[in-house]
């Protein structure tokens, strides 16, 4: 039986605790991740961007900055996509209630921007129903 149109990917995964500091694990390993696939520039700052994004949220509005809670971080990738999934231990929210960043009365807040830049940089993103699980997918 021939496979040879199998795709074969790695699994990458991080347990990081709700700290700030928790972010160099996965800057560092998007960075492992980049140079391993040869991930171009444009796609690399986008999933440097995305991530640190939603790593950010789910340990501040997830998971509350309880260093007692953990956010998962699973990356599957193989030569053509990575797709990361995040997960916190929060209640979740409502990602379709969010308010519009790009409205006149939301221009000048300084927060409210991260989901929406999220869902334009990565080439898909799937949040779960309960909102604290989220999947970004990049064409590498």
């Amino acid at each position: 039986m021939q496979q040879d149109n199998v795709q074969t990917g790695e699994l990458f995964t991080l347990q990081l605790p709700s700290k700030q500091e928790s972010i160099v694990l996965l800057e560092n390993l998007i960075e492992d991740i980049a140079a391993k696939y040869q991930v171009s520039d444009d796609t690399f700052a986008n999933m440097m961007t995305c991530l640190n994004e939603v790593v950010i949220n789910a340990i501040v509005h997830g998971n509350k900055n309880n260093p007692d809670k953990t956010v998962i971080v699973n990356a599957d990738v193989d030569p053509k996509r990575a797709i990361w999934t995040i997960t916190d231990e929060g209640e979740g929210f409502d990602y379709n209630a969010l308010p519009d960043p790009t409205a006149e009365e939301n221009l000048e807040k300084l927060t409210g921007r991260g989901v929406f830049i999220v869902k334009h940089l990565a080439d898909q993103c799937i949040f779960n129903a309960k909102g604290n699980e989220v999947e970004l997918h990049f064409k590498l």
